[in-house]
Formats: C-alpha cells, structure tokens, sequence
C-alpha cells in the first residue's frame, strides 16, 4: 500500500505559489476595475451594460481571490502535514529495523 501513496510536496509547494500568484493577478484585475471609468464608451444603453459587468466582475474576482487564497493556504498546510507524516514514519522504520537488529529489506 505504501507504493501508492505518494505525495510530491516539491510540487504542492509549485501549486500553492500558482495559486497565490493568480489571487495577485486578480488583485490586480480588481484594481483595474475600480480605477476604469465606464462611462462615454457610446450610448447610454452600453455605459450601464458595462458598469453592470464591471459591477458583477469586480465582487466576483474578489470572491475566487479570496477563495484562492484561502485554496493556497489549505494546499500549504496539507503539505506540512503529509512531510511531517512522512517524517514520522520514515523515524518508525529505521527505529522498527533497528528493533531487528538492523537487518533490512523488504
């Protein structure tokens, strides 16, 4: 069973900084959304069609940032748990085959 259960923490570790670098990404989406200005783009019709999508866009890059950061931190936490049980029972093993008589092998 031991064979299957692998766990890369080099490449959690790869994932949570894309996750974090995307929620800045989308900081910065946002900023760019509360410095525009809509209005005078053409008819009335279009400035309110696009302070609506700007409205909409806004509140919702802020809640997939949030949840990426929040994505970002659950990845980061689950890595040091998977390393700190790897640690734990790579100790278990060396101290079951010193048990032994230091004999090895599977």
């Amino acid at each position: 069973m031991a064979e299957r259960l692998a766990v890369d923490g080099g490449e959690l570790g790869r994932f949570m900084k894309s996750l974090r670098k995307s929620s800045s990404s989308l900081r910065g989406v946002r900023k760019v959304l509360a410095d525009a200005t809509v209005t005078g783009l053409g008819t009335d019709d279009l400035d309110s069609a696009c302070e609506d999508f700007q409205e909409d866009w806004k509140y919702g890059a802020e809640e997939i940032g949030k949840q990426t950061d929040d994505l970002a931190e659950i990845i980061g936490k689950s890595r040091d748990s998977y390393l700190e049980v790897d640690k734990a029972l790579e100790e278990a093993l060396r101290q079951a085959r010193e048990g032994r008589g230091g004999g090895g092998g599977k």
